[in-house]
């Protein structure tokens, strides 16, 4: 039995997760917190399998985040019943703190439930439970160091330097694309594509916010728009992303690759057939194997793959299954991504 705690003031999204629950007897609504404060106590006392907390919870919703993680860690996913620039910026800041994940509520009409929702919002928490959390440290009043961002330096004669670099994440991902973005210097000489798996609707916050706290420029894709240098490019929701050719972006409306729209391998497999021995793949945390069958062609081009190791891994499901394909040159945790991916933008392979 999953065991769920709801924090959440609106009446509509407590009755909605309780008939969802009610008719799936592998899960609980074990109670109901109505603010952050409430959440936190309440997590402490019953020991949750998952927490699930409104998005629209309350303006601290990031720190009480936090405090669940420090004092009482669990699975945490954000619900949400709308989207928007404003609750995407929300999300991320509630993901960075810790949360795993961002899903739509289940949802009705006439008022009967609308049952495919519920399943797909039971199945997600279902697996959020699977997830082991790590105990969070309580951050000084000051705020953690910053860390400057690594400087690109001169390509080296013995190696090709990269030209595009593709990142594929899923759960765990905004943070952990945060962390390696945050120390890249905005004078990074490739643009940066990446696919983010999450719910719709919140791409364009969580664009937003990286655009406002790392050196980088950061937006969401649009088809046909050039490759710059120094600029990170997120897939748009349900569509793919890709290049034509060496100077253009791809945002196509094409088929799911393995179920999943964006998809990392759509990104790596496109990537490669433009830059070849120039490209870069990095696969970080997240649920399942997207990334790999991209992979394939894109050693096979000669371009170079890096996955994030199991220990700083959220999910280690995606980077496990390139790694155990045989398709990576470099395992390494999150801190030390960023050099790596800098290194060998400007050619040199010892970072």
């Amino acid at each position: 039995m999953i065991r769920i705690l709801l924090a959440t003031s609106r009446i509509d999204l407590q009755e909605l997760l309780e008939r969802a629950t009610r008719a799936d007897m592998a899960t609980q609504l074990l109670a109901v917190a109505r603010n952050g404060s409430e959440a936190v106590t309440m997590a402490r006392q019953l020991l949750p399998d998952v927490v699930a907390v409104d998005l629209r919870l309350d303006d601290d919703i990031a720190e009480a985040v936090m405090e669940i993680m420090v004092s009482a860690p669990a699975p945490i996913v954000m619900v949400s019943r709308e989207d928007g620039i404003e609750l995407g910026a929300r999300s991320d800041r509630a993901l960075e703190a810790g949360a795993l994940a961002v899903i739509r509520a289940p949802s009705a009409a006439d008022g009967r439930l609308d049952t495919a929702s519920a399943e797909k919002f039971l199945s997600t928490i279902k697996a959020m439970a699977q997830v082991k959390v790590v105990r969070q440290w309580r951050r000084k009043a000051a705020g953690a160091p910053r860390t400057d961002p690594v400087a690109p330096v001169a390509p080296a004669a013995r190696d090709t330097p990269i030209g595009i670099v593709g990142i594929a994440a899923s759960t765990g991902g905004p943070a952990a694309i945060r962390s390696i973005l945050m120390k890249v210097s905005a004078a990074f000489p490739a643009p940066i594509l990446v696919v983010q798996h999450m719910s719709n609707g919140f791409i364009d916050g969580v664009a937003a916010s990286l655009d406002a706290t790392v050196p980088m420029r950061v937006k969401v894709a649009a088809d046909g728009e050039r490759l710059r240098p120094g600029t990170v490019y997120l897939a748009p929701d349900g569509y793919q992303l890709g290049v034509s050719g060496r100077s253009r972006i791809r945002v196509a409306d094409d088929a799911p690759v393995d179920g999943f729209k964006p998809s990392g391998s759509y990104l790596f497999d496109s990537i490669a057939r433009a830059f070849k021995d120039e490209s870069l793949a990095v696969v970080l945390t997240g649920m399942g194997n997207d990334g790999t069958e991209g992979l394939r062609l894109l050693r096979k081009a000669g371009g170079k793959a890096i996955a994030q190791d199991e220990t700083s891994s959220i999910v280690f499901g995606m980077p496990k299954s390139a790694i155990a394909a045989g398709l990576v040159d470099h395992v390494l945790p999150l801190d030390s991504i960023a050099a790596k991916i800098v290194a060998l933008a400007g050619g040199r392979n010892d970072a």
